[in-house]
């Protein structure tokens, strides 16, 4: 018996630790290390609830906050139908945000949350122009 309780209990500490990665962009933004941010970094905290909020949506596996004020999406399906239902969710949601659907080529390229901030959303689903608020 306690054979096992060992050995539950190195389980649990040795399994790695998953932490969601709204806040650990967050984090990365706020103590400087993606450099200057171009915004203020009370938008940022209004950017972090988006990104809480979007890890509720289908087809969501994972979110992250970008250093230019978009937010980045990794998808459980990665299909056009099934981004398409994420993104028209998003856009309801947040009318006016940007999402940038993190493709399995940047999955490769962007390994750390660093990398992963510094990803583009200039030229992404925007919300205003997707909804014809433009």
């Amino acid at each position: 018996m306690r054979w096992i309780a060992i050995l539950l209990a190195l389980v649990v500490l040795v399994a790695p630790a998953r932490a969601e990665n709204c806040t650990r962009s967050r984090e990365y933004l706020m103590e400087g290390l993606a450099g200057d941010l171009p915004a203020p970094p009370a938008q940022y905290q209004e950017l972090f609830k988006v990104c809480m909020q979007t890890l509720s949506l289908a087809n969501v596996r994972d979110a992250y906050l970008l250093r230019d004020g978009g937010i980045a999406i990794v998808p459980k399906r990665d299909s056009l139908i099934a981004t398409a239902g994420t993104l028209a969710h998003f856009c309801e949601q947040f009318p006016r945000g940007r999402a940038r659907f993190v493709t399995a080529a940047d999955r490769r390229h962007a390994t750390t949350v660093g990398l992963i901030v510094l990803l583009s959303s200039t030229g992404s689903a925007s919300c205003t122009k997707i909804r014809g608020l433009t």
